[in-house]
């Protein structure tokens, strides 16, 4: 692993959900990542599921890590429901019973939350939103200043030129709430999109955390291995060409944030489709040229789309950060 002295210091944006357990485990692990905030949002499953899902994996994992509690809908358009047959009832693929981790949710909202800590440490926080993007929205309806007061923001979110998932040219997360996605490709962060372009290249078997769980002998990796079984389970009765596997969608932003050379980018004006039949698509702009379609003026900021991937070498990475010794004793109330 490429680790440096300086560590990442990262709010982790969450609607756990199965990757993102995998994403925030992947978060744990690695020795260059350190995770100061979770902030939850509806997504996978309500945020109420969602937060007590943040607070759950990172206690059983050993970590004392402060969650706030997010949005609970979506700006503009009207909510939906969270995919259960994907994710389970729970986020987690209907786990069996849970111990007792105990935990509670800051007091602050998740908004609130991104605001003080950016605030508290001007330039040094990397925030990695893997959900619905209201969190970030308000955030800066709240503070107009935190593209400059955080150092990055990277977002498991959209697909160019892959096909969507919740529609031909839709991702989830954006689908899930288009309008706050606008606002946060347009806001002028230093920004990275790591979207299905990417993440349907990278295919986990869930063999691969059969064998995690059995070399941990630990709840968190027993409750992750539960989950995926689930997840695979929806994706092989869509994708029986995967086999018994699933993506790796959310982990992959955080793959980005520590191995950016496994990627190939390209740099771009998004916009996001608010409403009809492409409700929900991420739009990038690749010629510079001036289109008389308002929207798309030469101000307006840049992201950086991740568009290619060694899969293999991503594949190896995950493996080699959650196979490592960094599982604590779970916490308890």
């Amino acid at each position: 692993m490429n680790v440096t002295n300086a560590k990442h210091k990262v709010i982790f944006d969450t609607d756990p959900g199965v990757d993102d357990a995998m994403a925030l485990y992947f978060a744990l692990a690695h020795p260059a990542i350190e995770v100061i905030g979770i902030t939850t949002s509806f997504g996978n499953v309500t945020v109420q599921q969602a937060t007590t899902n943040a607070l759950y994996l990172t206690r059983i994992a050993g970590r004392d890590i402060p969650v706030a509690h997010g949005v609970s809908v979506p700006f503009a358009k009207a909510p939906g429901t969270p995919p259960d047959f994907i994710h389970g009832a729970d986020g987690l693929g209907n786990l069996l019973s849970r111990i007792e981790a105990g935990g509670e949710a800051e007091s602050l909202s998740a908004a609130e939350f991104i605001v003080q800590m950016a605030r508290r440490h001007p330039g040094e926080i990397t925030l990695v939103a893997v959900a619905p993007l209201g969190n970030l929205a308000l955030a800066l309806k709240l503070e107009p200043m935190l593209p400059k007061l955080l150092k990055q923001v990277v977002l498991m979110a959209g697909a160019v030129d892959e096909p969507g998932n919740v529609s031909p040219v839709a991702e989830a997360n954006v689908w899930n709430d288009p309008d706050a996605a606008d606002l946060v490709f347009t806001a002028g962060w230093d920004l990275t999109m790591v979207g299905l372009d990417v993440t349907h290249r990278v295919v986990l078997p869930s063999s691969f955390f059969a064998r995690l769980a059995q070399h941990h002998q630990h709840v968190a990796m027993d409750t992750l291995h539960h989950a995926v079984m689930f997840y695979s389970d929806f994706y092989s009765s869509i994708r029986p060409d995967m086999g018994h596997a699933c993506y790796g969608h959310d982990v992959l932003a955080f793959v980005w944030l520590v191995a950016p050379e496994l990627f190939t980018t390209q740099n771009g004006r998004v916009r996001v489709a608010t409403a009809g039949i492409g409700n929900g698509q991420t739009m990038m702009a690749k010629l510079s040229i001036p289109y008389p379609q308002p929207g798309w003026e030469a101000e307006k900021p840049e992201t950086r789309v991740c568009m290619e991937v060694d899969a293999e070498a991503c594949k190896n990475l995950i493996d080699l950060t959650l196979a490592a010794d960094w599982l604590l004793p779970p916490l308890s109330k």
